[in-house]
Formats: structure tokens, sequence, C-alpha cells
């Protein structure tokens, strides 16, 4: 089966696009009269990625509205509608470089609002309406991947859970140790997977997302982020401000938790500046001062949390491009015997990790294989299908208590980053 996914973060760079192949690795028969052969792992091969750059007026409008710009019910629709269309067109893009049509396109949606109240999710926010895609590429779309965990009494986040039991639970039972990961993304988001499979995962807190606004408001939106640590490698930390941020509850609340930029915001800053006494910061010690704490708070969020701390952290995401945050990882990190190491190291590009969670989200729900994201929350198969142009055809659910495993994942391209997907605004 060929899965094409849609994704942009809450950074919203751009629009990632990949199409994964996926084949049985491997079968087993439980048994019983007739009964087919059920899978136990899954190789996948990646045949196109690349990121889509957003249209700079359209990220504009994604960004404002994560900050809490107030829209009313039209605004509310056109950017829906503008959004599906970008990723309907980043779709039809992705189908034509890789040379193949997909059985099913998984679209995220942009995320403009995760709802935490009273310590847990009670609802989210992707925007994109995927109508446009099934449209546009004629193939059935799963969207919405986060809501049905969030009814059954989970965080719907990281949804990045899923994809490293099945990726690295083998490992960590062969290591007779837990193996930890973070997706340093706009938020930064922890896995960690235990020896027996168990995988504990939340939100640590700000990945970039604080850094680029900050970034952002000094450069008047030139910048948007601190390419290659530049600023944090000339800006020395603030102590004071720095043990003011992370005095914010998030950090010490009990897991599982998740979060987002409404509550990592300027606004936060500006307030622990004012805590702190730290008038008059210049930007550099402002950004060296941000990029601790986000290497603080990943390396305190893996280590609380364990009886033992994992024997390596894999990063990926945007902030892996980042030397200054990678380098206080790995300083603090090697503090507890903690091997820091890039996705890459184990053979997932960081800048597309997330895009093979999402194919392998959509393989595993086309295929009725339910998911469960948080330890005592009841498993689901995730999100809703579009069913495009035809009537839909699923296969039949595999064997309750199925647990499809990564075998293998292959990369044989990949394009690094495509023209701005421009979009009218109205029907087409």
């Amino acid at each position: 089966m060929i899965v094409l996914s849609l994704q942009s973060g809450t950074s919203a760079d751009g629009i990632d696009v990949a199409v994964v192949e996926f084949a049985l690795s491997g079968l087993r028969s439980d048994g019983g009269a007739g009964a087919p052969p059920q899978p136990t792992g899954v190789a996948m091969t990646c045949l196109h990625a690349e990121t889509v750059a957003w249209e700079p007026g359209l990220r504009a409008q994604i960004l404002a509205v994560a900050a809490g710009e107030a829209l009313d019910a039209g605004a509310w629709t056109r950017l829906t509608t503008r959004l599906g269309q970008a990723f309907a067109e980043a779709a039809a893009r992705g189908i034509r470089e890789s040379g193949v049509v997909p059985g099913l396109i998984v679209s995220h949606g942009q995320t403009v609002y995760h709802w935490v109240e009273s310590g847990h999710a009670r609802g989210t926010l992707q925007l994109g309406e995927p109508a446009w895609i099934t449209e546009r590429t004629g193939v059935p779309v799963l969207s919405d991947v986060r809501m049905a965990d969030i009814a059954a009494g989970g965080e719907g986040a990281p949804l990045m859970a899923a994809f490293d039991r099945a990726w690295l639970g083998a490992d960590a039972r062969a290591e007779g140790r837990s193996i930890a990961t973070a997706n340093l993304g706009g938020i930064a988001n922890v896995q960690l997977i235990g020896t027996d499979g168990d995988v504990v995962a939340f939100d640590s807190g700000p990945g970039n997302c604080l850094i680029d606004a900050v970034v952002d408001r000094h450069s008047r939106g030139v910048d948007g982020f601190d390419d290659g640590g530049r600023l944090a490698a000339a800006g020395r930390v603030h102590d004071g401000l720095l043990e003011q941020l992370l005095q914010h509850p998030y950090f010490a609340a009990p897991t599982p938790k998740s979060t987002g930029r409404e509550t990592f915001d300027l606004g936060l800053v500006d307030a622990a500046i004012v805590a702190s006494g730290a008038f008059g910061l210049g930007v550099h010690d402002l950004v060296a001062t941000l990029t601790e704490l986000t290497a603080r708070s990943v390396i305190e969020a893996i280590t609380t949390e364990p009886s033992e701390p994992p024997a390596a952290l894999i990063c990926s995401g945007g902030g892996t491009l980042n030397p200054v945050l990678i380098a206080r990882l790995t300083t603090l990190g090697a503090e507890h015997g903690i091997a820091v190491e890039s996705s890459a190291d184990r053979g997932i590009d960081p800048a597309f990790k997330e895009s093979l969670l999402f194919a392998f989200l959509g393989y595993c729900s086309w295929h009725g294989v339910p998911f469960a994201l948080a330890r005592d929350a009841p498993a689901r198969v995730l999100g809703r299908l579009s069913a495009g142009p035809g009537p839909l055809r699923l296969p039949e659910p595999l064997a309750a208590g199925t647990s499809v495993t990564i075998a293998r994942v292959d990369r044989i391209d990949r394009i690094e980053r495509g023209e701005p997907i421009e979009t009218g605004g109205g029907a087409r």
C-alpha cells in the first residue's frame, strides 16, 4: 500500500509531503480453522519527500490565529478553505513528483488551538478542509487524527508515541534499557520507550516556538527562526530569567499532559522578563536563554519520569538544525549517562519523521489497527475518512490485539524545499 502524508507543524514552516510505500515484513498464524495469517511488521520505503513553503501571507495568518487573533465565522471559513486548497495542491504535487498514485492520503492539517483545561486536553482544532484534497486528487483522505483519542480520555498528543512504540520497542528490549525520543518542533514532545514495549509520551514544553517568536518580533518579520543557532551562540544565558521561566506550572504538572503555542507565547516571555528584572536584555541573550529553556526542560522531562535514565535520546524535528540546542542537550544528557543522537543515526531523516508517523497512522487506521497514545487511555482507531469521488472499500480489519511493528525504514529520495503554495482563496 502507498500512503501520502501531509502535515504542517506548530511552527508552520511549510507543508511536509511524503509518499511512503508499505510492505508486510512477516506473517504469523494465530490458529483457528481457516484463519488467515496476520502481519507482524511492515517495511516502510519513502519514495518522495519535500517541504512546500506556505505562501507568506497565509503563513502570517496561521501564526496570527495561533497567537489568538479573533476571527468571525466568515474569516474562519475562508481560512480553512484556503488551507485545504493548499494541502490539496501539495498532495497533487507529491503525486506528480513521485509518479505514483497513493491508496490513501493522510492530512494532519494545521493546528491552531489545543484546548487544555484542568490539566487535560478537552479538544483540538486543525484547519484545512479535506474535501478539497479528495476533490483535487480523487484519493480518500484520513484527517482529524487526534480527536478520537481525546474523546476516549487521552491527550490527543503526542501522536509520535504510536510510531516510536512500533519503531523502537525491539531496540529497547535488545539494549535492556529504555530509549527516549524528542521531536523538537514548535512544541517539544518526548517519548520514553520501555524494555517491555510500554511508552510514556507527553509534551515537555516549548521547542522552537518561543525562540521563533522572539526572533520574528526582533527582526520585524524578516527572520522567523534562529538560523544555525547564531543568535544563541552569540549570547549568554540569563540565569534569573531562566529560573523564572522554569517555574511555569506546566513543567511540574503530572503526565500525561499536552500543551500548545497558546500556553507558551510572547506574553509568557514578557511577563517572565518583568518578574525576573531582566529589563533591557538583548536579543542574543534572550534567545540563548530560551534555547537553554528548551534543552533543560527536555532533559528534565526524560530523567524525572523513569526510575532509570534512558540509554539514548534520539532527536528529530526542526530543532535538530540548531547546533546550540543540540550541543546543550548533549552536555546535559551526558550528566545523566544519556547519549544524544539524531534519528538519522537510526535511518530516519529528522526533518521527515513526523511525515512517516502520519503515513504509518494512516496505514494502521485503514487496516483497523487501534492505538492508545497514553498509558491509561483506551485504544482507538484514529481519524475520520473522506471518501472522495467513489465509495470506500476498506480491507478486513486485522485480528484484535494485533500489534504492527516497523521492521525497516528506507529512504530513496528527498527534495529539500519546494516553491510556495499559491491559493486563490475561493472555490475552484
